[in-house]
């Protein structure tokens, strides 16, 4: 483990790392707290000055990570294991997936699964004039696909299979130092090694405070809906509480035990879920629209994932692309090392093809159903999805379930989906926790419970000031911000896996120089002039003697 103390207070901990990420929770807390229209302010400002820049270096390192891992899952690496050769996978495939998407997309897709959709169908830079309601869903519903589909896998993909490598293959601590360990030798143990690891801590943290934002603003418009309660903030801050509270107490008991367990649960009612979708809205056309949607998110992969909105005068490349861009890689230290710690065993090519595809799947199902029922409610029947995302973008999910017309069901489907927010809202909570108290703890895989304790606290409390603080506005700035100084260490660990690649037995050989071949005429003609020579003596020889 990384600089651990072995006794006083951070027993178990890195000392220095732990009180520097203890001041930045603090501040940030009073901060927003005290000076709430102050930080909201500079937070959008920040963004704003950003964003340009943003938009094409995101662009660009997003696109790389993809054709990166791409490479790594079908090239001459694809048998690396990560473990020993011999290793067999800890958990089963079912496991592996259910854990990896649970803690990687569940809050966030249940958030916008409906709301991106309808937002996209306003209005987008990609619907030309005179194009009709029906083609312009099924653009909406292909930018749907594309924030969250392979391209976002791809940063969670790289950022796990990296630590994974590092940790299990090398024997080094399960952290993000480990993977630049290979550019910076022994320095990664001292003060260096520290601020990596900092930065992951950084963003890791306003990543999961912006979910869990997000999460709760959800489940408190489902439980206004449902019960009768207030659309407020005191609600919103009370199931904070909630949530950290179980997550906490889930999080001391392990992953093979507590989150295994929860995520489990996440998708068996995910898949109650979608088959409500499915069977009781409007079937024809949402195996249609996502059929369609999926095709042409296909056909313009390549062209979106180097879409810089370079020709528009508008800010939806800033507001769509660069957040989930932002998102992914602020949560990929969280995603990458839980995804890590429960992949060993596997190869580069189960690694990379489930990360990649599985999850990817399971999402574009899901936005089809839920994004594709309010499109059609939008297209053919009632409407009120638009008006509501409008006034509360919150509300998307549960304006969607009360149109479908599904009578006294209703109610239940709902109730349905607010456990399910809860329990995703739980799973994230908890897996971020561990992550972080690792990171913390330099590499432990069974840091202190105290300290779990201690910053399920930190993560309510800053989520909370956050709401407070400006709501979706501040939570989408904050992230983006916080994700910036991590993306530097991303392009750090793109080159140290490169070079320890380079020692694996599938690597290549070097090679050996060799005379270049002559063009078949010139060798032709070499072949001729030679039988000549040797004709000439022999011709020569059997001439008669004077």
């Amino acid at each position: 483990m990384y600089n651990q103390a072995t006794k006083g207070l951070f027993k178990g901990m890195n000392p220095m790392m732990t009180k520097v990420s203890i001041l930045m929770v603090v501040v940030t807390v009073i901060m927003g707290s005290v000076y709430t229209e102050v930080s909201a302010t500079g937070i959008t400002a920040l963004r704003e000055f950003l964003n340009p820049f943003l938009e094409w270096y995101y662009v660009i390192l997003v696109a790389f990570l993809l054709f990166f891992m791409i490479w790594l899952g079908t090239g001459r690496y694809k048998n690396v294991r990560l473990g020993g050769d011999a290793e067999l996978p800890e958990f089963t495939f079912f496991s592996w997936v259910s854990m990896l998407f649970a803690a990687g997309t569940g809050v966030g897709i249940l958030f916008w699964s409906v709301a991106q959709p309808i937002m996209q169908f306003q209005t987008n830079p990609f619907v030309m004039p005179g194009t009709s309601e029906g083609d312009a869903a099924v653009v909406a519903m292909r930018l749907s696909f594309f924030h969250w589909g392979i391209n976002g896998w791809a940063i969670f993909s790289f950022v796990a299979l990296t630590m994974a490598y590092f940790a299990f293959r090398h024997d080094l601590p399960l952290t993000v130092r480990s993977a630049l360990y290979p550019l910076l030798g022994e320095k990664v143990r001292g003060p260096l090694g520290d601020v990596i690891d900092l930065l992951a801590v950084f963003g890791t943290v306003f990543g999961i405070a912006t979910t869990l934002g997000l999460g709760v603003q959800q489940m408190n418009a489902g439980l206004s809906q449902v019960f009768g309660l207030a659309n407020s903030t005191q609600l919103q801050l009370t199931v904070i509480a909630v949530i950290m509270f179980i997550a906490t107490a889930s999080v001391v008991s392990g992953v093979s035990r507590g989150v295994r367990l929860l995520s489990e649960m996440n998708f068996w009612l995910s898949i109650v879920a979608v088959t409500f979708m499915l069977l009781l809205g409007p079937t024809q056309y949402l195996i249609g629209v996502t059929i369609e949607a999926t095709g042409d998110y296909i056909q313009t992969l390549l062209r979106m994932t180097f879409h810089t909105n370079v020709t528009h005068g508008d800010t939806w490349q800033a507001d769509w692309t660069v957040f989930f861009w932002g998102w992914w890689l602020a949560w990929s230290p969280f995603v990458g090392m839980f995804i890590a710690r429960i992949s060993r065993g596997r190869t580069f090519r189960e690694f990379v093809m489930g990360v990649l595809l599985v999850p990817t799947g399971i999402t574009i199902i899901w936005i089809g159903l839920f994004g594709g029922t309010a499109l059609y409610q939008e297209l053919f029947g009632p409407g009120g999805v638009v008006q509501a995302v409008e006034q509360d973008v919150s509300t998307a999910l549960f304006v969607t379930v009360e149109g479908m017309g599904v009578g006294p069901l209703t109610p239940v489907f709902s109730t349905l989906l607010i456990v399910l927010i809860g329990t995703y809202l739980i799973t994230s909570a908890n897996a971020g926790t561990l992550v972080i108290n690792t990171i913390l703890s330099g590499g432990d895989a069974d840091p202190p419970s105290a300290h779990r304790v201690l910053w399920g606290v930190f993560l309510a409390l800053l989520t909370g000031v956050l709401l407070v603080a400006g709501g979706l506005e501040t939570l989408q700035s904050a992230v983006i911000t916080a994700a910036m100084p991590f993306s530097v260490i991303v392009v750090g660990m793109i080159f140290g896996l490169l070079r320890a690649l380079a020692g694996e037995r599938f690597a290549p050989r070097e090679g050996e120089r060799a005379t270049a071949p002559a063009e078949p005429w010139a060798v032709a003609d070499s072949e001729e002039a030679e039988e000549e020579e040797v004709a000439e003596p022999e011709s020569q020889e059997n001439l008669p003697k004077e």
